[in-house]
């Protein structure tokens, strides 16, 4: 798999945890999960750590140079909506040049909890590839997110990944402080305070109350990689018509960073519904040689 290819797959993913990976990985075959390795179980105080998202254990680089709220002190750590423990929302992952759905997408609200004294929510997201896309690439794959209730800052980040007949395990913990030692029971995963996983992150924005705020920046770490993700509202009165429904929408254009500069291969649009619920109804990722969308099926 090419450096843009993997590098759009990983993008995707930050959004809606598997539209560019069925879509890149569908249309375009190469390598299978070698793109994410494993990460193994460490046991502290001497296990693998992850500087900063870097693909290679104890190889610390410096954090992205645009400036989050958290650094400049503009949290926005209370949502504007309440998170429902059982929410369910599955969709339906296509590419318009295909006509026909490539994968399902199933997020889920699993509980709220404490999570190692923190009071957290445990959040998760299952991909399956349909037919006929699945005799070319099978795809069985579950994401686990512990994000501490508020400002979904990821607590520990989990991949169980089986594609292909290969699987991935892979669990992270979140570590913010150098003297914090690495877990036993996870690989430490040394991040900036404040950095947000996949699912998370989609929370996060879910929460943000777009006519105060209308732009927000984001730390984001994805299991391999560390970016910056800035969230610009473009508009709050768009028609969206899904398979779940017919919606009224906030529109929001998701820029990507990765070592300061901005991804260009692709444009990602991520549309809220404009309810109590903030339902992601839809998500648009325009890439150059198609649009791949993830549509809302059902709500529950």
């Amino acid at each position: 798999m090419g450096k843009k290819v993997a590098l759009v797959v990983a993008i995707m993913a930050l959004l809606l945890v598997a539209a560019g990976l069925l879509y890149w990985r569908v249309v375009h075959p190469g390598p299978g999960i070698a793109v994410w390795p494993a990460n193994p179980v460490a046991p502290a105080p001497a296990g693998p750590e992850r500087g900063f998202g870097n693909a290679e254990p104890g190889t610390p680089t410096a954090a992205p140079s645009v400036e989050t709220n958290e650094k400049k002190g503009r949290t926005h750590a209370e949502p504007g909506f309440t998170l429902r423990p059982g929410e369910s929302l599955e969709f339906a992952a296509n590419v318009t040049k295909l006509n026909s759905t490539i994968a399902n997408l199933k997020i889920v609200t699993a509980e709220r909890r404490n999570f190692y004294g923190k009071n957290s929510w445990h959040l998760q997201a299952f991909a399956r590839t349909e037919n006929p896309y699945r005799m070319v690439f099978e795809l069985d794959d579950q994401f686990d997110s512990y994000s501490e209730a508020g400002n979904f800052a990821s607590q520990q980040y989990e991949m169980h990944l089986s594609e292909r007949g290969q699987k991935v395990d892979s669990v992270q913990r979140m570590v913010s402080s150098p003297e914090d030692p690495a877990p036993a029971d996870a690989t430490a995963a040394r991040v900036p305070a404040g950095t947000r996983d996949p699912l998370g992150l989609l929370q996060y924005l879910r929460g943000i109350d777009w006519d105060k705020t209308p732009e927000i920046n984001s730390p984001v770490y994805d299991g391999r990689k560390f970016y910056e993700v800035r969230a610009v509202l473009l508009s709050k009165a768009e028609a969206v018509n899904v398979p779940a429904g017919n919606y009224t929408a906030t529109k929001i254009a998701i820029h990507v960073y990765e070592g300061g500069a901005e991804m260009k291969d692709a444009h990602f649009l991520l549309y809220l519904s404009n309810d109590a619920a903030r339902l992601p109804v839809l998500l648009e990722a325009v890439l150059p040689v198609a649009t791949a969308r993830v549509e809302l099926t059902k709500a529950k």
